[in-house]
């Protein structure tokens, strides 16, 4: 079984501003032709630091990934570092330097001399052809170990990987597949859902199983690794077919990229059904995520952000005498925000937020963390309170998500 490890290049990589995204590119990729990727480190600018990290993951796996660090500048020390780190000199490519000239003519630009420094390739690399830049990748070859040298700009990298690395690796890895099953869940917290599920999944190397938390938001991915996809697939189906049993409707998708609004807006199309929002604590901010993706126009109708006690009586016809006798944060004022949304825009169902998310305000009844969700529709209006704690971010986002949920239950 291959594995391999990716170093990504780059004192750029290691500030805020600037993140890795490549990896996933390549990691995608690997492990659809059954390669394991072991580790990720991003190094600087620096040969020496760079040597010894080649050096010394070329003593842990089969395949090393380099990406970035083959500009035309000083400081792009990638060809360097994997030379001096197999022991071998860097070669000057006619081919190459003719390959470059002509990209230059081209574009008619003179070519620089600093980029003839593109034109060096390791001993014994084959140069990877790159579509879209100056810098050629390189594949070498030193014994059973496989090292590749990768630009850093993901439109230059990605399509070598697809279509230039990946032909090169599968003739010579065992055939192997990666298969994984996800499930995304919400209503639950993370120690709930690994106690639940813990007694099926820890029988098992493999599949392997991760489970990573979000805000009001679970992942569980099974990996398998095996000869063939049908293999794959009968080992998930074993592991995954009795957690799915168990997790039930908490079960959003089983898509690993599929969001909770998404999978509202697809419901919500499938019914033909339409929604409105009235928010308070929330702010927009359910709104916001139904409108995230194109074609929520099919389902969604308006938005009333009433943060005042005057914009929900003026806005959403809420009482005034109810909201001095309940006060704003309440469960009679959520199901009337609701309403109100539902009747004004003609919408199928209208779900509203009222509460305190902090870190000011509450009162003794409504502590700072308390929200009600309001959930209207044609046969009944139901009300839900929660108290999510004093951090007003995780306050919001878990009201939103809730309050998501609420619906995407109701139409299920």
């Amino acid at each position: 079984m291959a594995n391999a490890e990716i170093i990504a290049i780059g004192s750029e990589l290691l500030t805020p501003q600037r993140i890795d995204t490549n990896s996933l590119t390549i990691t995608e990729q690997l492990n659809a032709i059954g390669v394991e990727v072991h580790r990720k480190q991003v190094i600087g600018d620096d040969r020496a630091r760079l040597t010894e990290a080649i050096r010394e993951a070329l003593n842990r796996v089969d395949i090393v990934i380099l990406s970035g660090g083959l500009g035309p500048t000083e400081d792009d020390v990638t060809r360097d570092a994997a030379a001096a780190a197999l022991g071998r000199s860097l070669v000057h490519s006619l081919e190459q330097e003719a390959i470059l000239q002509a990209r230059f003519d081209r574009l008619r630009r003179k070519m620089a001399e600093n980029n003839r420094r593109q034109t060096y390739l390791v001993e014994g690399a084959e140069a990877v052809p790159n579509g879209n830049g100056t810098a050629p990748g390189q594949f070498i070859q030193a014994g059973e170990k496989i090292l590749i040298l990768l630009p850093g700009p993901p439109r230059e990298l990605k399509p070598m990987v697809i279509n230039e690395i990946i032909p090169r690796l599968k003739p010579l890895l065992p055939k192997e597949v990666i298969k994984v099953r996800s499930f995304r869940i919400t209503g639950m917290g993370e120690s709930d859902l690994d106690a639940l599920i813990a007694p099926i999944y820890s029988r098992y190397e493999n599949p392997s199983t991760t489970v990573l938390a979000g805000v009001g938001d679970l992942w569980v991915h099974l990996r398998a690794r095996c000869r063939t996809g049908a293999e794959a697939d009968a080992l998930l189906g074993e592991v995954g077919d009795p957690i799915a049993a168990l997790l039930g409707d908490r079960v959003y998708t089983t898509d690993a990229e599929e969001p909770l609004e998404q999978v509202v807006g697809n419901l919500l199309r499938k019914h033909k059904a339409t929604v409105a929002t009235a928010e308070s604590c929330t702010g927009g901010l359910i709104a916001t995520r139904l409108t995230e993706y194109p074609g929520s126009s099919d389902f969604f109708l308006a938005s009333f952000v009433t943060y005042s006690d005057a914009q929900k009586a003026k806005l959403l016809g809420v009482k005034g005498e109810l909201l001095a006798q309940c006060g704003a944060v309440s469960e009679s004022v959520a199901a009337a925000m609701a309403e109100g949304a539902r009747s004004r825009s003609g919408a199928t169902y209208a779900l509203s937020t009222t509460g305190f998310s902090g870190p000011d305000g509450g009162t003794e009844q409504n502590p700072v963390g308390t929200v009600y969700i309001g959930l209207a529709s044609e046969d009944s209006t139901k009300v839900i309170r929660l108290h999510f704690g004093s951090d007003r971010y995780r306050h919001r986002l878990l009201s939103t998500q809730f309050a998501l949920d609420m619906l995407r239950r109701k139409l299920l």
